[in-house]
């Protein structure tokens, strides 16, 4: 398996050279030799000139989850923390990304400095994560946005070792509604305008404080269609359609989440990555991505997690990759995502046709990439 994703990854970065590479025009790399004189440079007058946001106009991004903090995060600290997280960004430049997407909030905690959320548990105490990473990406040129989860929060077994002062333990106690109990685990109920706040007051609190390019986040809204996971609040709202409501409510989300960011940095981007499919966006997880797509004002990019084999029976790559630029606006950047993960294993959920795609044609990621990049889409993000 690591063999057959190496080859991959090696194909992927002779593949990534061909995108153009050149930043922004009004946007700065820590390259601080290819910007302007200051002089030249025109940015709005109420913008925090300290600090000038690093973001290229062809994205090759990659996601650093937390399944991943094993190898480079966890257990490490002060320098030993740094050498490792060093390697891991010099092993991704190599491979020809420029931007990553890091986990800083994964389940309601945080893997960074935060009075809002508790620290996150695969880091070493104390440990201020994303400040290692943003300066050492920032060195070697990587953009990073600070990767959220929403609405996702802690089991239950973990909610009830969490001190009391944590807002969110609050609310899975008080019976408000604001955070609701599904499958062992706890989530944030977007239905309320204090929860809402509260993420974006989240946001904020890493805007501030760190000198991130971007706030992304992924495809964890409704973690269920069942009626009662919000069902006293949508009751209390007056509406009729259910599914409108809670897409309505993402929607507010987002919107909030969008506005923050603009509000402290008009440069800094704001992505959203969603499902590969468009309407099990729409109908299971509720997530108007058409709306978000194919409008100004809620987000800066789309990076739809087209996860399918060219042999997919249902969602086939290059179709589903037709799809989502069918909806995305002039004004949302399309980035195609690709689950080069998904290499060496069989896809039981491609049918027939594509099950076995994934382990025998070995060159699967490579040629997905070159179909990114001859398409109108303005970037590709890889998760493996």
């Amino acid at each position: 398996m690591k063999k057959t994703l190496m080859l991959a990854l090696t194909a992927f970065s002779l593949v990534s050279c061909s995108a153009p590479e050149q930043i922004m025009p009004t946007e700065s790399s820590t390259v601080r030799q290819e910007m302007p004189p200051a002089e030249e440079v025109s940015f709005p007058p109420e913008e925090d000139r300290s600090y000038v946001p690093l973001n290229y106009p062809y994205q090759k991004g990659v996601w650093l989850p937390y399944v991943g903090f094993d190898g480079y995060i966890t257990g490490r600290s002060g320098n030993e923390l740094r050498t490792a997280v060093r390697e891991k960004l010099s092993g991704l430049k190599e491979l020809g990304f420029n931007t990553v997407y890091f986990h800083v909030r994964p389940f309601g905690d945080a893997y960074y400095s935060s009075e809002i959320f508790p620290p996150g548990t695969l880091a070493a105490e104390d440990t201020d994560v994303l400040a290692a990473v943003i300066e050492e990406a920032h060195d070697m040129g990587l953009s990073v946005h600070a990767w959220i989860n929403p609405l996702r929060l802690q089991s239950v077994e973990e909610m009830a070792a969490l001190p009391d002062s944590y807002i969110t333990k609050k609310w899975s106690q008080d019976g408000s509604g604001f955070v609701r109990e599904y499958g062992g685990r706890y989530y944030l109920v977007p239905a309320f305008p204090e929860v809402i706040q509260l993420i974006s007051d989240g946001v904020s609190e890493i805007i501030e404080n760190y000198d991130v390019d971007g706030i992304h986040i992924d495809d964890y809204f409704y973690p269920t269609t069942e009626e009662y996971f919000d069902s006293e609040a949508f009751a209390a709202s007056g509406s009729t359609d259910l599914a409108q409501w809670r897409r309505d409510n993402c929607t507010a989300l987002v919107k909030s989440i969008y506005d923050t960011v603009k509000a402290h940095d008009s440069r800094l981007l704001f992505g959203i990555s969603p499902q590969g499919s468009i309407s099990a966006n729409t109908d299971t997880l509720y997530a108007d991505v058409v709306l978000w797509s194919g409008s100004p004002g809620y987000c800066d990019y789309i990076v739809p997690q087209v996860y399918f084999g060219f042999k997919h029976e249902t969602h086939p790559f290059t179709q589903t990759v037709k799809e989502w630029g069918s909806i995305a606006s002039d004004d949302v950047a399309l980035i195609i995502g690709i689950g080069a993960y998904k290499t060496g294993k069989p896809d039981e959920f491609a049918g027939i046709a594509g099950e076995a795609e994934w382990t025998d044609e070995p060159d699967i990621v490579e040629r997905q990439i070159q179909a990114v990049l001859d398409s109108p889409a303005s970037g590709y993000a890889v998760y493996y």
